[in-house]
């Protein structure tokens, strides 16, 4: 039976977004297409042996509309003889490119795939693809949620109450996630995984959002982001703790993973980082929206035939604080094995970049770290989520 392995791992930094942050200035095509071009010059291999390139991008609308996997791919300079593909499983899009990127190898559809993702929110900010007045949604929607959808925030409001998840709680988890990110830039735990952006303004090496001096203090000072009179009437159970200081923030990045099976990798002289062990795509509820990473996480162990004592690292997206700390609760996990470098709060939330930028950064992870198996989930909008289990070849 074939198998899918990840050869080669690369993520830029990962930049604030407007008015500060350096990446601001890069179009979404250039910033996938030096991604893939440090991918394929580090993993030493001839691009015209890919065979597909899937990646992962969110706001498919103006600077990244017209299927900007396939225009990164041309930018980078490789042969316009190689395919390419934009999906859209809202944040977690990337790690569903590397699903379907990891399933067409297992199927023998392909030999060599890359799997990437970009997202560039300065320039294409959230929602821009729902021009003012639409509906996404549709008569079907509405009728089978009459009291309507709710913003994401709301959805992270609605599980901190359901969870019991004080705002203390929160700021002290995002307190922590930072931390840690500023522990691994120091400890140089990401120099493997970053490809520096040359900028106009200069060389871009390190992630911007990080904040070193964060203390539960100083977010205990920051103002509820998504207080709404009309939601408190609706859903007078919620507290109002969610902040900016306990989300992620607005972020622009790229990412990429070279996958292959183990023969193909013997025969061009590849060296596997990690096997591409189980996947798991769910849905849940759409209202409470974030929290289908809690059965993705049993389904994908279930389908590993492992428990989860048998994963030493996990990588949980911190879209918000409230997230994570509810799949602690479900899952009972040790939170030393979460998030190890920092999480989405800290390093940022790139949307369509994520995916694989987490994904990076827990291959990397193992290595140094001498884990076995690693578990990543990721919320999505909607009510979805995926899960993937890695399995350690270094």
């Amino acid at each position: 039976m074939r198998d899918a392995v990840i050869v080669e791992a690369v993520r830029t930094p990962i930049g604030k977004g407007r008015p500060t942050g350096t990446l601001a200035g890069v179009h979404p095509v250039e910033l996938l297409a030096h991604t893939l071009r440090t991918l394929i010059d580090r993993a030493g291999v001839d691009p015209a042996l890919v065979d597909d390139v899937v990646g992962g991008c969110v706001d498919q609308v103006g600077e990244q509309a017209m299927n900007t996997t396939r225009y990164a791919w041309l930018s980078a300079g490789f042969p316009d003889s190689v395919p390419a593909t934009t999906v859209d499983r809202q944040c977690g899009s990337s790690q569903q490119a590397v699903h379907f990127a990891a399933q067409g190898v297992i199927a023998g559809a392909y030999d060599l795939v890359v799997a990437c993702g970009v997202e560039s929110m300065s320039r294409v900010p959230m929602w821009s693809n729902v021009p003012a007045g639409a509906d996404p949604f549709g008569p079907g929607i509405a009728a089978r949620y009459p009291d309507g959808l709710v913003p994401q925030g709301i959805s992270a409001e609605l599980i901190a109450a359901k969870w019991s998840i004080s705002r203390d709680q929160m700021d002290a988890f995002a307190t922590t996630s930072h931390r840690r990110a500023a522990a691994a830039h120091a400890d140089g735990r990401f120099a493997a995984e970053l490809a520096p952006v040359t900028t106009e303004a200069g060389v871009v090496e390190t992630d911007e959002s990080v904040r070193p001096g964060t203390t539960p203090e100083v977010l205990a000072g920051l103002r509820p982001s998504f207080a709404d009179p009309a939601f408190a009437e609706r859903y007078p159970q919620i507290n109002w703790s969610v902040t900016a200081g306990n989300s992620s923030p607005v972020n622009d990045g790229a990412s990429a993973v070279l996958i292959t099976s183990s023969e193909t990798a013997a025969r061009l002289g590849l060296r596997p980082k990690a096997r591409l062990h189980s996947f798991a795509v769910t849905g849940s509820d759409p209202l409470m929206m974030l929290t289908g990473v809690v059965p993705a996480t049993e389904k994908v162990l279930r389908r590993a035939g492992l428990g989860l004592d048998d994963i030493d690292l996990f990588e949980v997206n911190e879209a918000f604080a409230s997230v994570v700390l509810a799949w602690l609760q479900e899952t009972g996990a040790d939170p030393a094995k979460v998030n190890v470098n920092g999480g989405a709060i800290a390093l940022g939330h790139p949307l369509g970049a994520s995916g694989t930028r987490l994904m990076t950064t827990l291959v990397n992870a193992m290595g140094q770290r001498g884990a076995r198996y690693a578990l990543q989930t990721m919320c999505e909008a909607g009510g979805l989520a995926n899960a993937t289990i890695l399995e350690s070849l270094q």
